[in-house]
């Protein structure tokens, strides 16, 4: 905490887990080289290998 703070800001600790969630599946989508150099030329491609890329995911989360 800064010691220039007045009041402590309250932490929502459930939000947290989730956005660490999020993080980690957002690294774990960037870690497939098409979608973090953006190969493809149009929006559709780009959000369609997104989308297999995370049922990729899923199916790899289901299987263990």
């Amino acid at each position: 905490m800064r010691k220039s703070r007045k009041m402590r800001v309250g932490v929502d600790h459930s939000l947290y887990s989730l956005r660490n969630l999020v993080e980690r599946c957002f690294n774990k989508l960037k870690n497939a080289r098409r979608i973090a150099t953006r190969y493809d030329k149009t929006a559709e491609s780009f959000l369609g290998f997104i989308d297999i890329t995370s049922i990729r995911l899923w199916v790899r989360l289901l299987s263990t």
